[in-house]
């Protein structure tokens, strides 16, 4: 057997060709013109021939990673009080391998292995409780569309009403193979709204809604999303387009546009340390027959900082009923203000109005600048903790105007 220095190998009908002397094991070696004084490298088998690859065996150890999380903790937030967080989370559910004996259970492989996910969610709080079941089958039928289904209770203690929802929705999806950032989705949702306990005087868009109220819709909608990170994006932009026919005890369409972007601005060469501004805007339209519980309301950290929640919405007797047309949007600049990056700064100014039906009234629109901090916490999870100091400079008279504004989880 020739060595890595013996003669050349030649090719039928040619003279010797040659390539790179190349470390052995290389398989894509540069071929050289013919007379070239050069030879191929050897595996200590044979020559490796450009025409002839010759295969290596590879073994891989690998170990299966955690794919089950119980998590719970506690929170607080300026618009839905103290709440705590019970979440039981499996990324490799499979919904028919069920167990044969004790066993299965002790091993962890009952209603393991299929690469399906379930998340079991329980919150209850102060002014709100939800409780949510989740199953999503990622490639239904081994293809590229998915399949959730859900089913949810939901109560909340508002300023002027309670209400209670009782329902599910099921929701296929699509990501398109060439198009890995692009997505269309269409679900089906049922509901049972329940409205009680309303404030007095009543006005007349919420008495006719008081007790239980059927919703059924049919939604679809197209999403484009490049972002770098769902919490704190510092690159990319999500553009979403949906639109929602309800029929049941009411009749009416709804569309809605979300959009953002985010700039990086710059960074440290480690990539850390970076300053991001980022334009973020929401539309929506809904139509006449929208029942006051279904109406868009603006006010709050996560829609109008410088609001209460829902304090910035159209009124009757002094009740907040929001309108059938939003208008929101924010500009917002975020800066690290340590090495860690586990503190930065924001400066921001939101804007928008919700009225009660399609226009833009100048005198309701609002304007509310401001300052904040984002505490980031990694044994707390990748959700910052948000404290935003906001000044309304333009509002409407009888909003409910809030300074401080903020957003504190702890889960583990």
């Amino acid at each position: 057997m020739l060595g890595q220095f013996g003669a050349p190998p030649t090719i039928a009908g040619q003279p010797p060709v040659g390539v790179v002397n190349q470390p052995p094991g290389t398989f894509a070696p540069e071929v050289i013109p013919p007379g070239d004084n050069v030879i191929y490298p050897s595996d200590g088998v044979g020559f490796l021939t450009p025409d002839v690859p010759r295969p290596i065996d590879i073994t891989a150890l690998v170990e299966e990673t955690q794919t089950g999380r119980f998590m719970f903790g506690v929170g607080v937030n300026s618009d839905a009080g103290v709440v705590g967080n019970i979440v039981i989370n499996e990324l490799n559910f499979d919904l028919f391998r069920w167990p044969t004996s004790w066993t299965d259970f002790r091993d962890g492989t009952a209603f393991r292995g299929a690469g399906q996910q379930l998340r079991i969610e329980a919150v209850p709080g102060t002014q709100l409780n939800r409780y949510i079941i989740n199953f999503r089958e990622p490639y239904l039928f081994d293809s590229l569309i998915s399949l959730g289904v859900s089913g949810f209770f939901f109560d909340r203690r508002f300023q002027d009403w309670d209400e209670e929802r009782l329902g599910g929705r099921v929701t296929l999806g699509y990501q398109f193979p060439y198009a890995p950032d692009l997505s269309v989705s269409a679900s089906l949702r049922a509901e049972k709204v329940n409205i009680n306990n309303p404030r007095l005087p009543t006005p007349p868009e919420l008495a006719p809604v008081l007790g239980d109220n059927g919703i059924y819709s049919g939604r679809v909608a197209l999403a484009h999303d490049t972002r770098d990170s769902t919490f704190l994006p510092t690159e990319g932009h999500l553009i979403e387009l949906g639109y929602e026919q309800v029929f049941g005890d009411f009749d009416y369409p709804r569309g809605t546009l979300e959009a953002s972007k985010y700039f990086l601005i710059r960074q440290r060469p480690d990539t850390s340390g970076r300053h991001v501004l980022s334009v973020t805007g929401q539309v929506g339209i809904s139509g006449n027959q929208t029942p006051v519980f279904e109406n868009f309301f603006a006010g709050g950290f996560s829609t109008l900082r410088g609001f209460d929640f829902r304090g910035a919405s159209p009124q009757s007797l002094g009740v907040f009923v929001g309108g059938q047309f939003q208008f929101l949007g924010s500009v917002e600049y975020m800066l690290p203000l340590t090495a860690d990056d586990m503190l930065r700064g924001v400066v921001f100014v939101d804007f928008g109005t919700v009225e009660e039906s399609v226009k833009l009234e100048e005198d309701d629109f609002r304007v509310a600048p401001g300052f904040g901090l984002r505490i980031t916490v990694p044994a707390l999870g990748p959700a910052p903790i948000a404290l935003d100091f906001a000044f309304p400079v333009a509002h409407e008279d009888g909003d409910d105007l809030r300074v401080f504004s903020f957003f504190v989880g702890f889960g583990r």
